[in-house]
């Protein structure tokens, strides 16, 4: 992975999305040798107007600017000790954000930013951070409950890349994070699944939010097409 960045660094990404009101996206490439990856930073809206930034990625000024009209940065959600390329930079841009990762990568990500918390209080409860069970504590998710339903942001857990082509596309596909349907990565499953049955109870316990419209995954296509069942589904690949 690349190394965690010193200064503001803004790289090849795609404007920011609204996936609805309260929640933003922003799609990024990272620099690899071999495949082309894009990565998705997702922004949470609280009610009282401050923002959870979950797996940061530094924009151009102008975005910059629209992110801090939208609400102020309030917490940095590191969701794993492989996503804390762009977490130094923006810790230093706002001092006062609170730096939030699980449990299992706390000690890596704070070779790059101090981490203040790894259960966090966002004083708002329709907005909640979870360390995934069955990982080793290497995974942090994030679950928003709004009108329209409920959104779950998951990390490395679940890859769902269908654009993928070329000899880097293959190399995606054989780690997991690309195919036809969505899926968890070989690689994660060889690098931080401990417990598979614990894994897959948490798996099935989102599942079972009879409102969850959708997932928003790092790597890939947001799922809002079936998402419960797409969980039903990576339960059952774990047995």
């Amino acid at each position: 992975m690349p190394k965690p960045l010193k200064e503001w660094k803004v790289l090849p990404h795609d404007p920011i999305q609204e996936i609805e009101d309260g929640i933003l996206t922003v799609t990024g490439d990272i620099p690899m040798p071999l495949a082309h990856l894009k990565r998705r930073m997702t922004v949470v809206r609280l009610r009282d107007k401050r923002l959870v930034i979950y797996s940061a990625i530094a924009l151009n000024e102008d975005e910059m600017a629209f992110l801090e009209s939208y609400g102020t940065p309030a917490f940095l959600v590191v969701p794993s000790d492989m996503h804390r390329m762009d977490a130094h930079i923006w810790k230093d841009r706002y001092p006062s954000i609170k730096v939030v990762a699980p449990e299992g990568a706390r000690a890596k990500v704070e070779e790059v930013v101090p981490v203040d918390t790894t259960a966090p209080d966002f004083g708002d409860p329709t907005v909640t951070f979870a360390t995934v069970p069955g990982v080793e504590g290497h995974e942090g998710a994030l679950l928003v409950h709004t009108a329209q339903g409920a959104t779950l942001i998951v990390n490395d857990l679940v890859g769902n890349i269908h654009d993928a082509h070329g000899v880097g596309g293959w190399v995606l596909k054989k780690a997991g994070f690309a195919g036809d349907d969505p899926q968890i990565p070989r690689v994660v499953k060889k690098k931080i699944v401990e417990d598979e049955r614990a894994l897959g109870e948490q798996l099935q316990r989102w599942a079972d939010i009879p409102t969850l419209a959708r997932i928003i995954v790092s790597h890939g296509e947001v799922i809002d097409a079936d998402p419960r069942g797409t969980l039903r589904g990576l339960a059952s690949s774990l047995h």
